[in-house]
This record gives C-alpha cells, structure tokens and sequence, in this order.
C-alpha cells in the first residue's frame, strides 16, 4: 500500500474510532462518573456477571445488591435525616409533655443542644425515636413523614432531603437494574420511614426495604381491624444486624452491596464472602466543598474499620471528591 493510501487509511480507523468513543460516551449509563479505575471496575463486574457465556456469569435471579441509605444514597451530615425529623417530632409533641423540658435526652432536643443529644449514643436517639415515632397506626405514620419530608429543608443547602440524594447512585441504581439486578435498601433507619419514599425517589418499592423497626401491635379498634405503633424496639438493622435483616427479609446473599460506614461492615464482609463474582463498594466522603468531607472521627457515618479493611478484602472505595463529576440531582 503506498503512503498516502497508509495515511488515508489511519486517518479513517481514527475517525472511526472517534465517533464510536463518542457514541459511547452518549450512552454513558453512568454520566455522573468520571472516567477511572472506581468506574470502570463497577462496569467489569456487572459485564462479567452478565455474559451468559463467561465464567462468572449470574442468573438474574441471584443478581441482588443491598444499599445502606444515609451516606451512600443521601446526605447523613450533619446528622441523620430520621434523626432531624424525629427533633422536630419532640418540639411539635413537647406541650403535650411538659416532663420532657427536664428530661434527657428530651431537654437537648427542645434545646438544640447537639452535643449532649451526640453524647447520648445511640440509646438517646432510640429514646427519641421511640417516643415521637410510637403510639399511631402505619398509615398515620406515613402521613407524618410525608408532609415532614415535603416541607423540610437542610439548612446548608436549603433543599429538601428527597433531593439531596446523590446523583451519581441513581444512576447507579438504574444502571443494576437495567442489568437484571434486584436492587434493596438495608438501612439502620427506621423501615418505615425509608419505605415513605423509597419508590418515588430511588425507584426502590416498600417491599425491598429492609431497615430498623419498633414493635407493632395488632388489635381491633372501634370495630375494625387495626395495627399500632408501640413505643418498644423490635430490630435494629445496623452492623452484624444488617446480614440478619437481609437473611431474614430477602433469604439470600447478595451479590453486591454498598455502604459508606462502619455500619455497614458487617454487609460488606458477609456479601463479599461469598462465592463467585462479588462486589463491595463504600461511598467516602472527600468532598467538603460540594457536600462533606468526614470518615473516622465522625459522629454520624463513621468510617474507620470498614476503610482499613477495604484494600485487605478487595472492596472498592469511592472517592465522593474525585470520582464524582457532579454530587446531587441539577435543582429544579
């Protein structure tokens, strides 16, 4: 071939190439990732458990993955969501019980005092919860929430919490699911608080939740049949609870799971353990500017065993600050 037949030729393979990248590109289903090793190692391990001609291929329906919710899929900062409704829950509810003006950890909600709340541990918060959560059918509960979530907003962002979610793990969501994943939430918050908006938001339906619950009563009410809410906890879906949630909830190991805490170990450990193709991913806040940036000495979503045992258990760890081109949905 002559040389400028050669030229013509390497200019029309680059062309070529150039618009197949591009085409690519346009079809990117995950936009709000930038290019590198995180991304494209998400991408390997769905295209191998997919090639039914491959060695790791996975039955559809054995492709579930499991997601925590504060901190992977939205904003845990500067406390969690559930736990700012619930404040909110004992100011509304403090006439009603004028005790509370002296009682702990009760005081420091109507005060605002963050610091004695943070120093009550997790007994306070469950204390709280209990309290404001308790003592109403499901439904009712549910009105509550709604209305809650539909007029709260974060301070810092002045957004309502339904859109601080993050982008890139809707995307990443849709993505599983157009791959034949079943796609769950196993959350340390309350279930039915999750279930509220479970669907609307992460396209996630109320029965693929799994999280943390307080004790329910049948009874009949005025003649009818009737479900109450008691002021008793019944499972707390966090830590080495997590793996018995998801037992117990959905009756197999996932084979994907994400999580940004050490809350979320335990689900991490038990879901990569298994055999065949697994993935574990843990969302790190490095982004201070365009959300937070917290691991190890963090009140809410501590992230230090979990991150030491990232390298040792082949997990892949997201760098919010790098990984990320954008953090939460464009604003409306």
């Amino acid at each position: 071939m002559s040389k400028p037949l050669l030229r013509a030729a390497v200019a029309l393979a680059a062309l070529v190439f150039v618009s197949a990248a591009g085409a690519a590109d346009n079809g990117d289903p995950l936009p709000s990732w930038n290019a590198g090793p995180t991304k494209d190692a998400i991408v390997a391990f769905v295209t191998k458990v997919t090639d039914e001609n491959g060695s790791g291929f996975v039955a559809p329906e054995d492709r579930v993955a499991t997601f925590d919710n504060d901190g992977t899929l939205w904003i845990e900062q500067p406390m969690y969501v559930q736990l700012a409704f619930a404040l909110d829950r004992v100011k509304a509810l403090a006439p009603e019980h004028p005790d509370w003006k002296d009682k702990q950890p009760f005081k420091a909600a109507i005060e605002g005092d963050m610091k004695t709340l943070a120093a009550s541990g997790e007994k306070g918060v469950a204390e709280l919860v209990m309290a404001t959560h308790a003592g109403m059918t499901p439904d009712a509960f549910q009105k509550i929430v709604g209305d809650w979530l539909a007029a709260a907003k974060d301070e810092r962002f002045e957004r309502g919490y339904t859109k601080l979610v993050y982008q890139p793990m809707l995307e990443l969501l849709s993505y599983l699911r157009d791959n034949g994943f079943t796609t769950y939430i196993v959350s340390g918050g309350g279930i039915e608080f999750v279930r509220n908006f479970s669907e609307r938001v992460y396209g996630i339906p109320p029965a693929q939740v799994v999280g943390s619950s307080i004790k329910t009563k049948y009874e009949i009410v005025d003649g009818e049949p009737a479900l109450l809410r008691l002021p008793e906890m019944n499972f707390i879906d966090d830590k080495d609870g997590k793996p018995v949630g998801i037992n117990q909830h959905i009756g197999q190991r996932p084979i994907a799971a994400f999580g940004n805490s050490d809350g979320d170990f335990q689900m991490l450990e038990w879901t990569t353990a298994g055999e065949g193709p697994r993935l574990g991913v843990i969302v790190h806040h490095t982004d201070a500017e365009r959300e937070y940036a917290y691991d190890r000495d963090s009140t809410f979503g501590r992230l230090d065993k979990a991150l030491d045992a990232a390298v040792e258990n082949g997990w892949i760890v997201v760098d919010m600050k790098n990984d990320w081109k954008q953090v939460f949905p464009s604003a409306e």
